[in-house]
């Protein structure tokens, strides 16, 4: 991978110069990788969990409820 040019780097330290001014300072996230196999083993799983106990229905239900989604 090539470094990337000074003009780029010069945009994103005057962005972040911006920013930094607006209050605002960067931080990193990290998310768990939907394309992991051990992530769709593991939302299998619970999910499996999920619609198994004896709660679903109720459980669903509030999901319903709360759903921005649920326009019916």
């Amino acid at each position: 991978m090539s470094p990337p040019r000074e003009g780029k780097r010069s945009a994103e330290r005057t962005r972040c110069t911006r920013m930094r001014g607006h209050a605002l300072r960067p931080i990193e996230i990290w998310v768990p990788d939907p394309g992991a196999p051990h992530f769709v083993n593991e939302a299998h799983r619970q999910s499996l969990a999920v619609a198994n106990s004896p709660g679903e229905k109720d459980d669903q239900a509030f999901v319903d409820a709360v759903s921005v989604l649920n326009d019916e």
